[in-house]
């Protein structure tokens, strides 16, 4: 009788998927596991503020007016008394808020735009595109206070301003990545089957650009907060007595010769969140991008 060999690869183990080798890379990424440790923080303070803030962040005279950091007020108070922790903790709600809104909103529209601009015909194309061109022509900024000009600060005009002016952002990426699949060889063959062109984007096409997408959304959601505390510094954003990070800075900036502590504090949660977003967005290109990601 004749032993059969058993197979040279039976006993190995068993590779690892794509979930656990991303986890493992993102691990072994220092700048990326800070950047996600980071988000984590922000986040949770963020959606915890109302029980972590030790005042009441509209509340005057909570405290001496201009204080510097003590044990009753960590980041002392600012020009009408009022606790600058607390109203940092609470503005984090604001920031997140008008991203997560915004950024899904953008990314949603953005992405179905970019899918038809870039498998549809010439004309349609060409239609989005100028669109987008007309929407960039405008500087952020000035679109934005022409808008809040016309329609009033509010919460829901930022997000407004910010979908309007970061849709084209992910369209042309969707477009881009969509032409570059749309002459591929099991596209064609999926035509040539006769299958329709909602299912072909369904299936086929949106499962290969949206990780591109998602990592351009986490390294936008800065660029969002930023936006939102530009605008309310400028007193035409969140209307007050609404705690946003740039209104705490406008505050604090009237008064920076008496005091500076309200302007750090105003600026400290912008520059971590930056960096927050732009260490884990960049860890994660580099683990899904297949022409970066060095695989284990």
């Amino acid at each position: 009788m004749v032993a059969v060999e058993a197979p040279s690869n039976m006993g190995k183990t068993r590779r690892a998927g794509t979930v656990g080798v991303a986890l493992r890379l993102l691990l072994a990424n220092p700048l990326g596991m800070l950047g996600l440790v980071t988000v984590v923080v922000i986040i949770l303070a963020a959606v915890f503020a109302q029980w972590l803030a030790p005042y009441d962040p509209t509340r005057i005279m909570a405290g001496p007016r201009l204080a510097p950091p003590s044990l009753d007020h960590w980041l002392g108070t600012d020009q009408i008394g009022r606790d600058v922790f607390s109203r940092v903790l609470v503005g984090g709600q604001i920031a997140l808020q008008v991203a997560l809104a915004s950024i899904s909103a953008a990314l949603t529209l953005g992405l179905a735009l970019g899918l038809l601009a870039g498998f549809g015909p010439r004309w349609l194309d060409n239609i989005i595109m100028l669109l987008f061109d007309t929407v960039r022509s405008f500087p952020v900024v000035i679109f934005g206070l022409a808008t809040v000009t016309v329609i009033g600060p509010s919460l829901a005009t930022i997000i407004l301003i910010v979908v309007v002016t970061s849709i084209p952002t992910f369209g042309r990426v969707a477009r881009t990545q969509t032409m570059a699949m749309r002459n591929d060889e099991f596209i064609l063959a999926e035509r040539a089957m006769g299958a329709g062109t909602a299912r072909i984007l369904a299936v086929h096409v949106l499962p290969n650009i949206i990780g591109p997408l998602l990592i351009l959304a986490s390294m936008d959601i800065p660029v969002v907060i930023t936006i939102e505390a530009g605008l309310s510094f400028l007193g035409v954003g969140v209307p007050p007595p609404a705690p946003s990070w740039g209104s705490i800075l406008n505050d604090g900036f009237s008064f920076i010769r008496n005091t500076p502590w309200p302007v750090i504090a105003g600026g400290i949660p912008l520059i971590l969140t930056t960096l927050a977003f732009t260490f884990l967005g960049e860890a994660l290109r580099d683990i899904f991008d297949p022409k970066l990601r060095r695989d284990v």
